[in-house]
């Protein structure tokens, strides 16, 4: 005897439809389950996204070049250490490296500019004209100084956007304005285009001067405090990463037992230290809102219970008339299956509904990938199987003269 699975979807939603309130409690879980993991993985790889975006905003192929090992142990190494580049090793670079399209040294100094009565917290730095191509920066008004402005250490800058708000009044033309960093005169020559925020930084709130000016007139050093540089092509960054490396150890004597005293970070390596700090948080949000699922499911997995406990005597009744235990044991699945699955339906709507009210009420980055509400949904049907099928089998299994007999 075959099985009508359309007498049994008719049955299990007649069940269903008899007790709206319960069966909607009972769905709760699954909706809240499907919902909170679309939710947290459409926030979590937005965020993701949205910080490679702002990393390649910075400058794809930029590698950055330091002097050091960074932080040990949470502690930063002693001052001398720090010092490990001059401007020997970029010159060195710029010679010999066959994969770079542009290389700038770079020394930087924080404190109070000011012009008139104003003032303001910034940095200056220092910098080559390359720096514009590397890090993605445009002129806006005025110009760029040049490598004769280096050599002669001219006192000249061009400000970002956040500086010049800051300093000069609307419509007050800043090129050609003398302002002050660390009782150092600078004669402004340009504005940079506005970049806006990027990692929590304000990419506009800066002041680039020739690096040798800030090297020996503000900061009187002899070192760098690091050398960017540009890949030729993003394919080639890890090659240009490694022929630094050897050019940097050959420049600072290192022997094959020795560590570097410097380090080379590419931005292929910040996006990928950022993407698994990223992605690890998503998981631990998805799995717990994860958790939801498997409370939705042994709701289900009550609520069968209390339905075949309820409902013994019809079960008996059924299967005094010819009904098998198959048919018993589909019977109650499907509503199961039917609880799981509607309640899959709408968690799938509400979550891609917060997503984009989160999105939109907090200007947080969301991105939807639509496998993850596939797999959410196909997560919550099996949960409706796996939760549903003990109960069921539980009423396939009863006897029939037992059942009626049920009070």
């Amino acid at each position: 005897m075959s099985v009508n699975f359309g007498n049994l979807f008719k049955i299990a939603l007649r069940a269903l439809s008899n007790n709206k309130f319960r069966g909607f409690l009972t769905m709760l879980g699954i909706i809240i389950g499907v919902a909170s993991v679309i939710t947290m993985l459409a926030i979590g790889q937005g965020s993701k996204r949205s910080i490679q975006d702002q990393i390649s905003q910075m400058g794809s192929n930029m590698l950055s070049i330091d002097p050091g090992m960074g932080m040990m142990g949470g502690v930063r190494q002693d001052p001398s250490s720090m010092q490990t580049l001059k401007f020997a090793d970029y010159q060195s670079i710029v010679a010999q490296c066959h994969f770079i399209s542009a290389a700038t040294p770079v020394v930087n100094a924080s404190g109070q500019v000011i012009y008139g009565a104003k003032n303001a917290p910034t940095s200056v730095t220092g910098v080559n004209p390359d720096f514009l191509n590397i890090r993605k920066y445009s002129i806006a008004d005025g110009e760029m100084f040049s490598l004769q402005n280096s050599k002669q250490l001219d006192k000249v800058c061009v400000i970002g956007h956040t500086v010049d708000s800051t300093l000069f009044s609307a419509g007050e033309n800043p090129i050609g304005k003398i302002i002050r960093f660390k009782n150092t005169p600078f004669r402004v020559i340009g504005v940079l285009t506005e970049k806006g925020y990027s990692m929590g930084q304000d990419q506009d709130n800066i002041i680039l001067a020739p690096y040798s000016t800030v090297q020996k007139r503000i900061l009187a050093i002899n070192y760098l405090n690091s050398i960017m540089v540009s890949a030729t092509y993003e394919s080639v960054a890890d090659s240009a990463k490694q022929e630094i490396v050897s050019i940097l150890r050959a420049n600072h004597h290192l022997s094959d037992s020795q560590d570097n005293d410097f380090s080379v970070r590419s931005q292929k390596d910040l996006i990928t230290m950022l993407s698994s700090t990223s992605d690890l948080m998503t998981i631990l949000l998805a799995a717990i809102a994860g958790i939801s699922l498997l409370v939705g499911g042994i709701g289900i997995m009550n609520i069968m219970y209390v339905s075949v406990t309820e409902r013994t005597r019809e079960i008996g009744l059924r299967m005094s008339i010819g009904a098998r235990g198959m048919d018993i044991l589909l019977q109650f699945l499907f509503e199961a299956i039917l609880l799981s699955v509607t309640g899959g339906v709408i968690g799938v709507i509400v979550g891609i509904g917060a997503s984009l009210m989160v999105q939109s009420l907090f200007a947080w980055p969301i991105f939807i990938q639509w496998y993850t509400v596939f797999l959410s949904f196909a997560v919550c049907t099996a949960t409706g199987i796996f939760f549903g099928w003990y109960p069921a089998r539980k009423a396939a299994n009863l006897d029939p003269i037992e059942a009626i007999r049920y009070e």
